[in-house]
């Protein structure tokens, strides 16, 4: 129930991002409360900083969101197992209480002088058929007082067991729903302030003219790049079809926290696109890091999932030609972009 809640701020605060464009972007004439953004380059490099910290801030939070997931089903884990240490704690006191009374009497028979062995039979019998009638009631009474004795010290040690088991899983719970009540207040905070920096870019890209903002969204293939060319020459698998899913998308905008089709974030692309070809990647650049298997920069093959700067908070898909696919920032749709304008941080295949 946590996730789910947590979930749905998620979308609210996103929602409110992307409907604050309209709300706050402002004319260009009339945003000169910054000296920067008089400067036609200082502004689009004031936006570029923005838009950098609102990037890491998103990737953080898709990461703290899975990170709460993680957390949050160890927690119902822990919370299980804890229930069943408990049911099993409760059926061995069950079994001590069925063999209580026969110890008890045993124990209370022991303390005021009662003999249960055969020297005792042969000290009170008048007769031999007498003995013989005594010694066979105490053989049967030695015999069940033993089993008794045994099955009460048998459920007596399975419920110090479970005892300690209960103890222990309690721990777990406790240890686990503090964790998980921690990154959830993380997540928050990410979300608070994910929505003032969304606040700030577009108020950013609102101040630019028409030309900066033509300037940023640039194009979408580099200099020399065909992507028809591209795509009949790559050879099939399953990498190169998320490269042709993603290629159907470029143009569509930079929006944060989205997955598609109508926009898209970094990470959000690529979750995008190998969804075509039936694969589930990792909500985050930073999880996606984590999962397929490396390749190095001179093995990159079309498909591969490309990773930038050192705290792994931006992600692009391999195009081939030293290119990659990607949704870079606000204001700039999907394109296709020379890789080393980013510094590399590593790849993966999945």
């Amino acid at each position: 129930m946590a996730s789910q809640r947590l979930k749905r701020s998620t979308s609210a605060v996103l929602a409110t991002g992307l409907l604050s464009l309209a709300a706050v972007a402002v004319p260009a004439g009339t945003a000169t409360a910054d000296p920067a953004l008089e400067n036609p380059t200082a502004a689009l490099e004031k936006l570029s900083e923005l838009s950098r910290t609102s990037e890491q801030t998103n990737e953080a939070l898709h990461n703290a969101q899975i990170d709460l997931e993680s957390k949050t089903a160890v927690q119902r884990d822990a919370e299980a197992r804890h229930a069943a240490d408990e049911h099993l704690l409760t059926e061995a006191k069950a079994r001590i209480a069925q063999f209580q009374p026969a110890v008890d009497k045993l124990t209370t028979a022991s303390y005021q002088g009662a003999r249960v062995n055969r020297l005792f039979a042969v000290m009170i019998s008048d007769s031999p058929q007498q003995l013989l009638d005594q010694m066979s009631t105490l053989s049967v009474l030695s015999a069940d007082t033993a089993a008794q004795v045994g099955h009460f010290k048998q459920a007596t040690d399975e419920a110090a067991t479970a005892a300690e088991a209960s103890r222990q899983s309690a721990d777990a719970a406790r240890t686990a729903t503090e964790q998980a009540r921690s990154i959830s207040d993380d997540l928050q905070n990410k979300q608070s302030d994910l929505q003032a920096q969304i606040a700030q870019v577009t108020q950013a890209f609102g101040a630019l003219s028409s030309s900066e903002k033509s300037a940023l969204a640039g194009t979408p293939f580099p200099p020399g790049f065909d992507p028809q060319t591209i795509l009949k020459g790559l050879t099939p698998g399953s990498n190169s079809g998320a490269l042709q899913a993603g290629m159907t998308q470029v143009g569509k905008p930079y929006v944060w926290g989205a997955t598609g089709p109508d926009g898209y974030d970094c990470s959000g692309l690529m979750v995008w696109a190998y969804k075509q070809i039936g694969k589930t990647l990792p909500r985050s650049s930073q999880a996606q890091a984590a999962g397929g298997v490396p390749v190095s920069r001179s093995e990159l093959q079309p498909g591969d999932l490309v990773l930038f700067y050192p705290d792994i908070s931006h992600v692009g898909m391999y195009a081939g030609n030293g290119n990659i696919l990607h949704a870079s920032t606000f204001g700039v749709p999907v394109k296709v972009a020379p890789m080393d304008a980013y510094p590399f941080y590593g790849a993966r295949r999945y």
